[in-house]
């Protein structure tokens, strides 16, 4: 192997993992204990649906920032959704192996038994 190949092959394994190093992880929370309640008016008219959401997620686990990503199609269950996963408990999302801000999606699907 030439010298030019194996300083090529050494810069190639420390960008690697330094990329690895420096990989965000988004924030996460316990979807069993962090239910939303069914609204009254939503159950009346059987309406289901997921709905999708982002998160800002600050360092110690707190919802900052939320949004609407895309809709249930029901605006009850979006607002339901939103309130609920928003007074949640985060475990804080991570930028290079430490506690940070950090956006994150959530899935929510409701569906009548």
């Amino acid at each position: 192997m030439s010298m030019n190949k194996r300083w090529l092959s050494v810069i190639a394994a420390v960008l690697a993992s330094s990329a690895a190093f420096a990989a965000e992880v988004p924030a996460s929370f316990d979807a069993k204990n962090c239910k939303a309640e069914y609204p009254k008016a939503s159950l009346m008219n059987e309406e289901q649906g997921t709905v999708t959401m982002s998160f800002q997620v600050s360092a110690t686990g707190d919802v900052l920032e939320s949004k609407i990503e895309k809709s249930s199609g029901f605006k009850n269950l979006d607002k339901a959704a939103i309130k609920a996963i928003s007074a949640c408990k985060f475990k804080p999302g991570t930028k290079d192996g430490k506690p940070d801000t950090t956006w994150t999606k959530v899935d929510y699907a409701w569906k009548l038994d």
